[in-house]
């Protein structure tokens, strides 16, 4: 199969590179919290504080898997595209990331504002959409690529490893423009 263009489809970081291995949409992933895929605003940065980021569900990881990586990201942010949350190193058996908290032993790269955290999405008054990636990975990164690293060093080597893959978008409502990111950060 011919390899695919690292972010058709995916999103992330505008210069392409090339997937080692073809990345077929073949995952389900699904989340609870969002009522007809609305983010509802306890879940962006107008929330109350001690709010955080949704359920995430999947399925459909292929045979070979030996790790999952979850990104979120807003490719219509005006600096584009904006990687609120890049976690890789989660068990394949792992298939969902409870209300808040991220996999037990998960690592969490460097966002767009250069945290190791997910940052709840800030909408202002115009809507987003925002991507919920989950990629299936051949291999675990171990210290190859210890938590805190720089997205991009991640996502390349997230990139390399890519077996499959399945994406839910979600949508914020115009809201108020403080344009402020409210940010929390997981537990390990």
């Amino acid at each position: 199969m011919a390899a695919s263009v690292l972010l058709g489809g995916c999103g992330l970081l505008s210069k392409p590179h090339t997937l080692t291995a073809a990345a077929p949409l073949t995952m389900s992933v699904t989340s609870p919290d969002f009522t007809g895929n609305v983010i509802p605003p306890s879940l962006t940065c107008r929330g109350r504080p001690g709010e955080s980021g949704p359920s995430i569900f999947w399925s459909g990881a292929p045979r070979g898997t030996k790790s999952i990586a979850l990104v979120v990201d807003d490719a219509a942010a005006p600096i584009s595209p904006r990687v609120y949350w890049i976690a890789y190193d989660i068990s394949s058996s792992t298939t969902d990331l409870a209300l808040g908290k991220a996999p037990p032993r998960a690592r969490v790269a460097q966002n767009s504002a250069g945290k190791t955290q997910y940052d709840l999405p800030c909408p202002g008054n115009s809507p987003h959409s925002y991507r919920f990636t989950v990629y299936a990975l051949n291999t675990v990164f171990g210290s190859a690529l210890p938590a805190n690293s720089q997205l991009l060093v991640a996502w390349t080597m997230i990139a390399q490893h890519v077996i499959a893959r399945g994406t839910y978008t979600a949508h914020t409502l115009p809201g108020d423009s403080a344009g402020t990111t409210a940010a929390i950060k997981y537990i390990k």
